[in-house]
């Protein structure tokens, strides 16, 4: 084994950080916001309630409002006062205020909201703010130095630093956001913040951790600021994103679909189902396709397919090279935009689906005669959350939900959105020829904010 050079210590590798904060800190915000909800200001137990009336002849309070507060960060990004937040850091707040670095409070009002990529874009009236410096996250490579500053728990202006360790980084909750993986701490209140490279530019917006604990423990994610740039271009020009859709349910190519389908190697986004009159279905795309490129950008994993498809323009027509019975083709798309009612869907207050950490899809025709079932979602993957801790595998078909039969992956969702979060429901499951109930817990929302 040999030895690393003496002569070469970490601490020549490692950057110094103390000019960057200096200089980038003041267009660093901390941003509160308060939501008003209403409770009883006496016991809150209606039999009490009615004790006091009947027999003391006290009537019940009124009800007041309760004013909830949460904590995030953010940072300017124009002079003239826009800042770029999370979505989840200001979602549903009555009021949003802005404290600057030289400790002045200011009232924002929102521009524009993008829950599916958890972009905000806020404004103050002030002018002459001092601002960031956009970077670009396809030049950062794994392993290179960042920096975060926030304010975890509250406490302003801390500073973080770490490494890249992964790009384009795909997440079962995110289906449009590549996002950067580092080893930074980031901690509630942090989300929201910048995400700097070693050259004092922000390359990221600072957005969720994995956590079992609810705190750090070594993976954070960051939107990159080309993504969050795109969504800032709308929200200040329209109020809304408008996105690409293409209408597909896909899943990885594995090793054996990669041999069946004559691959040289597992790559792509394999097409399970096209939905009637969607883009796909008018672009020819059929159930057994195989995607290896958009618009001549390879795909590797079936996530970067839609990723390019959300950054796609609505409008324009795109190229797309897949795979059918053996033979690379090539299609023409006009790309639409994504059905008003699905954005409604996933802004709604509702159970956190990503939380499940199950992908499903519709099954083929000849899957059901196989399985002997007539209808179903079947599970393609299974990762970290209450779908695993339920002990769901992949390849296991939901047929039911509750007393609800599932046909499909859509009915699964609807049936699902419709419980009460923090309830557990059964679920009847065919697990290679056998049938089985499970418990499956639907989990609440948990932001880090």
């Amino acid at each position: 084994m040999t030895a690393l050079s003496a002569n070469v210590s970490f601490a020549d590798t490692a950057p110094d950080f103390a000019d960057i904060v200096a200089d980038v800190s003041p267009s660093v915000v901390n941003i509160s916001s308060t939501i008003k909800t209403k409770r009883s200001q006496a016991s809150g137990n209606e039999d009490i309630q009615e004790l006091l009336r009947r027999f003391y002849g006290l009537e019940s309070q009124p009800t007041q409002p309760r004013v909830q507060q949460s904590f995030g960060s953010g940072f300017i990004i124009s002079s003239d006062g826009y800042v770029l937040t999370n979505n989840h850091v200001i979602d549903g707040a009555d009021k949003v205020i802005v404290r600057l670095s030289d400790r002045r409070e200011i009232e924002a009002k929102v521009i524009g909201t993008d829950p599916r990529t958890d972009i905000a874009l806020i404004k103050i009236a002030a002018k002459d703010l001092p601002t960031v410096r956009i970077g670009k996250p396809a030049d950062l490579r794994v392993g290179d130095w960042v920096l975060a500053i926030g304010s975890p728990f509250g406490f302003d202006y801390s500073a973080t630093s770490g490494i890249v360790s992964a790009k384009a980084r795909a997440l079962p909750s995110e289906a449009y956001v590549p996002f950067i993986q580092t080893d930074v701490a980031i901690n509630p209140g942090n989300s929201g913040g910048p995400l700097f490279n070693s050259q004092g530019e922000v390359v990221g917006i600072n957005s969720q951790i994995y956590s079992r604990s609810g705190g750090f423990m070594g993976l954070s994610f960051s939107i990159p600021m080309d993504v969050a740039m795109e969504v800032v271009q709308q929200l200040r020009d329209k109020g809304k994103v408008s996105r690409g859709w293409l209408g597909v349910a896909i899943q990885e190519v594995t090793k054996d679909l990669a041999d069946a389908y004559g691959l040289p190697r597992p790559a792509g986004a394999l097409i399970a189902s096209v939905e009637p009159k969607s883009p796909a279905d008018k672009a020819g795309l059929k159930a057994g396709d195989i995607v290896t490129q958009f618009n001549g950008k390879d795909i590797n994993l079936s996530a970067e397919l839609p990723q390019a498809i959300g950054r796609a323009t609505v409008g324009e027509t795109y190229t797309m090279t897949l795979f059918r019975e053996r033979k690379a083709q090539t299609v023409s798309i006009m790309m639409e935009a994504l059905p008003e009612e699905d954005v409604a869907a996933e802004s709604a207050d509702q159970p956190d689906l990503s939380r499940l950490g199950m992908r499903l899809r519709d099954l083929q025709p000849i899957e059901k005669q196989q399985l002997k079932v007539t209808g179903g979602a079947l599970i393609v993957q299974v990762v970290e959350g209450s779908g695993a801790e339920a002990g769901l595998r992949p390849g296991d078909v939901i047929t039911q939900v509750g007393s609800t039969a599932i046909d499909g992956a859509r009915d699964f969702v609807a049936a699902v959105r419709k419980l009460k979060p923090g309830s557990t429901v059964p679920l009847r499951v065919t697990r290679q020829g056998n049938t089985q109930i499970v418990a499956l817990k639907i989990e609440a929302a948990e932001p880090n904010k």
